[in-house]
């Protein structure tokens, strides 16, 4: 029997940064920012911003879910563990951070297969919706449908009022 299409982001699931694999299932009935992120790219220092947002706005039912990626430049090289430290020390992150993925070509994860299908950015069709850098995000309401897309020079603070209309949508 043929497995239905995923309908929402809450279909899937992937492995944290300790190998322990989660369902995004788990953050049914929240708003989330998926983002793919980077240790050694100019956009880093907005995991400084992304946690911000997620103290923030967490208490409300919104989570910031980061996907490390190293398909841009190189600038995610290290290991599950140096990737956690790293997040850790420097950001004092507490956001879940997943185990490094790729976002586009063959090996992309059915996750950004599925978000870039629902939000192809601004050359959509032309790039097939090709994660363009490190910190492309990916707004999602409380149902898990994609609600828009920002580019990684989108500030985490700039995304604010949206997240608050997701928010207040209940």
């Amino acid at each position: 029997m043929p497995m239905s299409a995923p309908i929402s982001v809450f279909d899937f699931s992937a492995p944290l940064l300790d190998g322990a694999n989660v369902s995004l299932g788990k953050f049914r009935g929240e708003v989330l920012l998926i983002v793919n992120t980077a240790s050694q790219c100019g956009f880093t220092p907005q995991l400084g911003g992304l946690e911000a947002l997620y103290r923030g706005y967490q208490k409300r039912g919104f989570r910031v879910l980061a996907f490390p990626c190293n398909q841009f430049a190189g600038q995610e090289p290290g290991t599950a563990a140096e990737i956690e430290q790293f997040c850790h020390l420097n950001y004092a992150v507490t956001f879940p951070v997943f185990a490094k993925i790729e976002v586009n070509g063959p090996g992309a994860h059915p996750l950004y297969r599925f978000l870039k299908a629902r939000k192809p950015g601004l050359l959509g069709l032309l790039t097939r919706g090709r994660i363009q850098w490190n910190f492309t995000k990916f707004l999602v309401d409380r149902q898990g449908q994609v609600r828009a897309r920002y580019g990684p020079a989108a500030k985490p603070a700039g995304l604010g009022p949206a997240i608050e209309r997701l928010l207040q949508e209940g």
